[in-house]
């Protein structure tokens, strides 16, 4: 009787509690959970308690935001008391763990807009057979018309990489643009520089600028990042290409690839035969026939070999590169500049001011002096008339270049709050780039005064070319301050390309001598000493002196025309052709002991 009485104890006082629970969702039957059970008197997310009931006391509504774990607090620190080395340290490392994974993935971040990775170049089409050959054909020319000299050699070593070059743009879908063009038509006319000149300081500044056009017209970039930064794409296209290349040889390996290139190879063999085995007949039938033959081939000895073998490795590795350039290019437009925190008109504007005060005080005095003559300058500065105009250049040809820099930092810092901040900067910079042009022709006027003084030399005319095109900056600069600056970066790269063909293609050596000989005729002051260092370029200048002079001063092209006797067509320059001429009509009648005796070798200064 007692267990049926504590039985119906245990239902009256599960109905109360099943009266308390909230309908759960999905169900009309009050008291239902989910599965495992809820606690009494809480409501599962997302359900809402059944009409005309309440929470227990104590418990919050299903759509209250949960508190999350409490954090556990930190134990006591080193040196306090109740300190624990190792429960300390488990905090520490649990404390770091979160932050140390933040790092991790900004590191990572990072990285992934790094400018490697920015820049990284496409994946390249397959390598075409005919970009391979035109390799193979490059590193042959490259080793048979280069080991004599440089002359018309270079360009023709020069072509089969242009041809890789297209073939692989055209691969790759690349359409051929203006700018292309243009880039394109400056890197062939330095590249020809030395075919017509002598002298080797313009020929090798000629070389050497062609690197920059040629990489414009391969990378299409516009920005300047890429138009200083595209000559170094060369150095990752010659590293990837090699294994670009050896892939396109590794699938032509075999099958049906193997018909394509397999009857071209042999028919080069036959042909290369039949040209020797005739050709040597015909060579010892007549003299005539040899002699031209020798002319138009080089004269290759066991000796120069391993000289060859370089000279084909890198004519073939400089035209994979090209060519592994055309078919992906590094994408440098990609690289981004950030502009500096803009300045206030006042802290931005007072040292441009100053400066262009100082600029303003000398041009005064320069003017001055001008009208004033340079007697009384002298007098005062004690200093000769060289000293004058040779120290004064130095000093302008350096603070055209730095006006450049401090113009490029004040772009960078400028301000940039609307239109009226725009139209101040363009009259704070556009009143110094007037300034600097004064300053860039009195730097000119100065060294004029000085050579009609001592005479042209190499140095002397090397540095008024470089301020003339100093100042052709200044003007390039002035004209994006006005119509915009889009076309700045290329049209400077193309003025240094077009200065350097330029002075290469007026012959330096020639100005030197014309403008030396035209002073002996005026005052008989004359360095015939220096001309003995003049390349083959001066010859038709210096034949117009009179003798003993004329054999002095062209001795020196004489022996440097005797050391390239024999050199095949490829390695002679035109201005070569014409002093051998010249001196063929008109032989040099005096030795350098004649000239010794006769006062015309003494000693000089290159400056």
């Amino acid at each position: 009787m007692s267990e049926n009485a504590d039985k119906a104890k245990r239902d009256a006082t599960g109905g109360e509690a099943a009266a308390g629970r909230p309908a759960e969702s999905g169900t009309g039957m009050p008291g239902a959970g989910a599965p495992g059970g809820g606690a009494p008197g809480a409501t599962t997310r997302g359900t809402a308690p059944v009409q005309g009931t309440a929470p227990v006391e104590g418990t919050a509504p299903a759509d209250a935001a949960s508190p999350g774990p409490v954090a556990a607090p930190p134990p006591a620190p080193p040196g306090s008391p109740g300190f624990d080395s190792v429960t300390w340290h488990i905090w520490v490392a649990q404390q770091k763990g979160p932050r140390w994974q933040q790092a991790q993935a900004e590191a990572a971040a990072r990285a992934q807009a790094s400018m490697a990775r920015r820049v990284r170049s496409a994946q390249p089409a397959p390598i075409r057979t005919v970009t391979l050959v035109a390799v193979l054909v490059a590193g042959l020319a490259t080793a048979v018309l280069l080991g004599d000299g440089v002359g018309p050699g270079l360009l023709l070593a020069a072509l089969p990489a242009m041809v890789a070059a297209y073939v692989s743009a055209r691969a790759a879908g690349r359409t051929i643009r203006p700018w292309t063009v243009v880039w394109s038509l400056g890197c062939v006319a330095l590249l020809a520089v030395p075919a017509l000149r002598d002298s080797a300081w313009p020929s090798t500044l000629a070389v050497l600028a062609a690197v920059s056009p040629a990489a414009l017209a391969l990378h299409g970039t516009r920005r300047w990042p890429g138009v200083l930064l595209s000559p170094l794409g060369f150095v990752d296209t010659a590293i990837t290409g090699v294994g670009w290349a050896w892939e396109g040889v590794r699938s032509r390996g075999g099958g049906v690839a193997r018909t394509r290139w397999l009857p071209i190879a042999k028919a080069t063999v036959v042909a290369v035969v039949l040209l020797f085995v005739f050709g040597a007949l015909f060579a010892s039938a007549d003299a005539a026939f040899a002699d031209l033959l020798g002319g138009l081939t080089p004269d290759i000895s066991v000796g120069e070999s391993p000289f060859r073998v370089a000279l084909f490795l890198v004519g073939a590795l400089c035209a994979l590169s090209v060519a592994r350039t055309a078919a992906a290019p590094l994408r440098w437009d990609r690289v981004s500049t950030t502009p500096g925190k803009p300045r206030s008109r006042v802290e931005w504007a007072l040292p441009l001011v100053v400066l262009n005060l100082l600029f303003a005080g000398f041009i005064a005095v320069q003017l001055a002096v001008l009208f004033g003559g340079y007697d009384k300058v002298l007098e005062r500065t004690d200093l000769t008339y060289a000293e004058y105009a040779r120290q004064g250049f130095w000093q302008l040809l350096w603070a055209t270049v730095f006006v450049l820099g401090v113009i490029a930092l004040a772009l960078r810092w400028a301000p940039r709050g609307g239109p009226g901040d725009r139209r101040f900067v363009r009259v704070v910079l556009g009143t110094l780039c007037l300034l600097t042009l004064v300053v860039v022709a009195s730097a000119v006027r100065r060294m004029d005064l000085y050579v009609d003084a001592y005479g042209l030399t190499r140095l002397r005319l090397s540095v008024v070319t470089l301020e003339l095109w100093l100042g052709l900056v200044i003007v390039l600069l002035m004209a994006a301050g006005a119509f915009g600056g889009r076309w700045l970066a290329r049209a400077v790269a193309g003025s240094a390309a077009a200065t350097v063909l330029a002075f290469g293609l007026m012959s330096p050596d020639g100005i030197i001598a014309e403008t030396n000989v035209a002073r002996y005729t005026s005052d008989e002051k004359i360095d015939v000493e220096y001309f003995r260092h003049l390349s083959a370029d001066a010859a038709p200048a210096l034949d117009r002196l009179p003798e003993p002079q004329r054999s002095c001063a062209l001795i020196g092209v004489r022996d440097d025309l005797a050391e390239s006797e024999g050199a095949p067509w490829f390695a002679t320059s035109l201005a070569q052709s014409r002093a051998r001429r010249i001196l063929d009509a008109r032989p040099v009648t005096a030795t350098a002991h004649d000239c010794v005796r006769l006062g015309l070798y003494g000693g000089r200064s290159e400056y």
